[in-house]
């Protein structure tokens, strides 16, 4: 279970259709009759990444990225909205050219999708009800108790690999799995830290915290990045991705793009 990604707060709306195109509220200029157009797959339920507004436009870090990337690729960006179980296969049948999702970059995923270079990175850890004690996060110290994560995301693949000593609960969506921490039904759940800080800032999650270590190893598990993925042997389109990542960094596009979102540079 590699297809998925990670973690996010807020409600989460799954696509209504998987294939339909999506309208984005940051839209690149107009395409001339011979501009190529890139078609990028994305969830639209992960904010602040990607989501869907009140309008029904996708929005988020993710979109905007994408978006300025194909303005220095001097192409059309087309978005196109897809529930993350089914991300990878839609974009290997042909559904769209890539995923920019927030998709960590790992071993397992390179065996069905090539990667571009990062275009940021975030750390996991634990979150818990506030004053619970975990030690140092270790299997050792987390065996016997209930842990949470949601399903196809290196999170419920690190609890399945190193965590054999705690119950796993996996979870559709992070929404569920934060439900169900409110609860108590789990005492701690693995999350991305930057997507469940938002959470922890909202009524329903201020009575939590994040516990133990953030984690960026194994790397094996826990990647090195989040990428943009393409279909195994697009070297062009790959190439092309990596030179503009480069340009928006190294122009301020990026930062201009991170400040929106974020107090600090999370590349």
């Amino acid at each position: 279970m590699f297809f998925g990604l990670r973690t996010t707060y807020g409600l989460r709306v799954l696509a209504a259709a998987a294939s339909i195109v999506a309208a984005v509220g940051f839209a690149a200029a107009p395409a001339s009759a011979e501009e190529k157009v890139v078609r990028i797959g994305t969830e639209g339920a992960y904010p602040p990444f990607n989501f869907m507004d009140s309008e029904g436009k996708l929005q988020g870090f993710d979109v905007d990225i994408a978006v300025a990337l194909c303005e220095k690729m001097k192409v059309k960006c087309e978005f196109v909205a897809q529930d993350w179980d089914g991300i990878i296969p839609a974009l290997q049948t042909k559904k769209y050219d890539a995923i920019v999702a927030s998709m960590s970059i790992t071993a397992e995923r390179k065996k069905v999708v090539d990667f571009t270079d990062k275009y940021y990175n975030t750390p996991t850890q634990f979150a818990a009800a506030k004053g619970t004690d975990i030690g140092d996060g270790s299997a050792k110290a987390m065996a016997g108790k209930t842990l949470g994560a949601q399903s196809s995301t290196i999170q419920a693949n690190m609890l399945e690999a190193v965590y054999k000593d705690s119950t796993v609960k996996l979870y559709a969506t992070v929404d569920e799995l934060y439900a169900d921490l409110s609860a108590g039904r789990v005492e701690a759940a693995l999350v991305d830290k930057l997507v469940t800080a938002e959470w922890l800032k909202t009524e329903a999650g201020s009575k939590f915290e994040f516990v133990g270590p953030a984690m960026y190893e194994p790397r094996e598990i826990l990647g090195d990045g989040v990428g943009i993925a393409v279909r195994k042997g697009d070297d062009e389109l790959r190439l092309a991705f990596n030179k503009a990542i480069k340009e928006i960094l190294e122009d301020g596009t990026y930062k201009k793009i991170n400040d929106k979102y974020f107090p600090f540079l999370i590349y």
